[in-house]
């Protein structure tokens, strides 16, 4: 199932610097961010192969995902200190996008329309 977490954060007075690459266990091969959504949901399938490493860098949105053992869980995200991994086998739905929402997404795999399922379980 998928899971937060915390990004370490390198703090001073210049401000802040979050650190993902250590926290993370894929190369990254894709990156992309989703913002001014106008309220419309985002995601709605799982992958075969990809995983993938979401942070809210501003604002807020909901996730929800199903595993495989039909476990849903619902994770909020408002914060850049921390994002949730996404196993390909989760089925996921980005909701609740606040208006100033920024999601970055990170990505194990680039680009693949035959990577995509649309069922849930």
């Amino acid at each position: 199932m998928a899971n937060i977490i915390n990004i370490p954060v390198i703090t001073d007075g210049r401000g802040s610097l979050g650190v993902v690459e250590k926290v993370i266990n894929f190369n990254i091969k894709r990156v992309y961010f989703i913002y001014n959504t106008n309220g419309q949901p985002r995601g709605g399938h799982r992958h075969k192969r990809t995983r993938q490493f979401l942070v809210c860098l501003h604002g807020s949105c909901k996730i929800y995902c199903q595993n495989k053992l039909k476990e849903s869980k619902v994770y909020c995200l408002d914060n850049p200190n921390s994002g949730l991994i996404i196993e390909p086998s989760d089925w996921h739905s980005m909701k609740n996008f606040s208006s100033d929402c920024v999601l970055l997404a990170l990505a194990s795999e680039f680009y693949d329309k035959n990577d995509y399922i649309n069922d849930k379980y």
